[in-house]
């Protein structure tokens, strides 16, 4: 399949995208190689093969961890970066405007 230049511009146009007139053989070259690719997809052959619902093909069922509120405990590590500390928190320069 290939389109044609009025092709791309009604494409263009139902996309909402303003297209100028020297930029459509350029668009017009990429969505023929889309569709090339598209082309090429569709000639796989997919005889037995399944489709998935999900990213979870072998329907395993992911460990549950327990919910509980925690504040982490990694007060320094999460601080050893900071350009300013003061106690247990962040330090910031007072802005008053």
């Amino acid at each position: 399949m290939s389109l044609d230049a009025e092709t791309v511009k009604r494409v263009a146009r139902l996309a909402r995208l303003r297209v100028e007139e020297n930029e459509i053989p350029g668009l017009q070259a990429e969505l023929n190689g889309i569709l090339g690719w598209v082309e090429q997809l569709q000639s796989v052959d997919t005889e037995g093969v399944e489709p998935l619902a999900g990213g979870n093909p072998g329907g395993a069922s992911l460990p549950w961890r327990e919910d509980r509120v925690s504040d982490g405990g990694k007060v320094d590590e999460v601080l050893a970066n900071a350009p300013d500390r003061e106690g247990d928190y962040f330090g910031v320069p007072k802005v008053v405007e």
